[in-house]
């Protein structure tokens, strides 16, 4: 029997904390159950003790309280709750409590805005994953052709469903794209894109309040994300949901040929395209950024994938955003390369 270590803090917890499975400067996770249904879930602690972290909490607080529906490789958060020393109160999107706004003054100042004596916390209570990422998935088996198709359709209805939704990610990378088991008689496991940390909300048009906005339309200028997976219009600082599509085509690309890099700080495999230059190892969006007119090797191994598919990643892997598919010319070509055109050569 697995001992509970730990109960969110509650006059009637909901939760009991199971055991910790992941750990980063941002916070820690947690397996849990809900006590009523036993329902396994994730329960991410994240401590409010510095500005850049209450940032982050709220970017994704605000990514998965705006989204209205839900889709099956999207991640989605149940509830989550702010917690101040014995104080517990359910967080709502636009809520105004006392409890609340002093984290919302943080995060647009860059300074604590509440008394440093208080322990801020932010739980976040969500889908339970129990496969891993994708890298993990990946790269600990033989390569799939099925996997691969679905894997790719499956990236490309999340990213669409972000998009329809406004929200621009801007860090797609397979740590991020968490893994379900395959139960149920269906074949393939389930993937649901996470971590919004650095995701962005865009609000409707200037010009007319009434018009959505339009992600491949609204500029961004933080320069943020991985390295091996950012576009160059990112290092540059002017960029839109295009980034996105890049993202996901170094992720694909990497996917479908078992390309992979290695983090220098834990040394672990990673999936990742990149450009060799030399004995140097650098990110396609780098070295697109510096040669705009560069060719990528696409693809790397003979045979790896068809010339539908070859093409697609050359034009989401596109040094000008422009010629890069929207979202959901994305889905609907992979969606076609998929279905009516598999002859695959190998």
């Amino acid at each position: 029997m697995v001992t509970v270590i730990q109960k969110m803090v509650s006059s009637q917890p909901k939760y009991d904390l199971i055991r910790e499975v992941g750990r980063g400067s941002y916070g820690v996770v947690y397996e849990a159950l809900v006590r009523r249904t036993c329902q396994r879930v994730a329960v991410k602690k994240i401590r409010c003790q510095a500005p850049e972290n209450v940032e982050l909490a709220l970017r994704e607080f605000w990514a998965l309280s705006s989204i209205q529906s839900q889709h099956p490789n999207v991640i989605h958060m149940e509830e989550c709750v702010l917690q101040r020393d014995g104080m517990v109160q359910r967080m709502l999107h636009g809520s105004s409590s006392a409890l609340y706004l002093p984290l919302v003054e943080t995060s647009l100042k860059g300074e604590i805005a509440f008394d440093p004596r208080s322990t801020y916390c932010l739980w976040f209570v969500m889908d339970f994953c129990d496969g891993g990422d994708m890298n993990e998935y990946i790269l600990t088996r033989r390569p799939s052709r099925r996997t691969n198709t679905s894997f790719m359709l499956q990236l490309s209805s999340a990213l669409a469903f972000l998009h329809k939704n406004q929200i621009i990610h801007r860090d797609l990378k397979p740590d991020n794209i968490l893994v379900c088991k395959s139960r149920d008689g269906v074949d393939e496991p389930t993937l649901k894109i996470a971590d919004f940390g650095l995701s962005k909300v865009c609000s409707s048009s200037g010009l007319n309040p009434e018009e959505p906005a339009s992600v491949n339309k609204s500029f961004l200028s933080t320069a943020c994300g991985t390295d091996f997976y950012m576009a160059p219009e990112v290092w540059e600082g002017h960029y839109t949901a295009k980034a996105d599509i890049f993202a996901l085509g170094v992720i694909l690309w990497a996917m479908l040929e078992h390309i992979t890099i290695t983090d220098t700080h834990t040394k672990k495999r990673l999936l990742g395209g990149y450009v060799q230059r030399g004995m140097q190892v650098v990110p396609v969006g780098e070295a697109l950024l510096e040669n705009p007119k560069l060719e990528l090797l696409i693809p790397v191994k003979k045979k790896s994938m068809n010339r539908h598919m070859k093409q697609l990643l050359h034009q989401m892997l596109s040094a000008n955003p422009q010629e890069r598919p929207d979202a959901f010319q994305l889905e609907l070509r992979l969606i076609q390369i998929a279905f009516r055109d598999f002859t695959w050569e190998t």
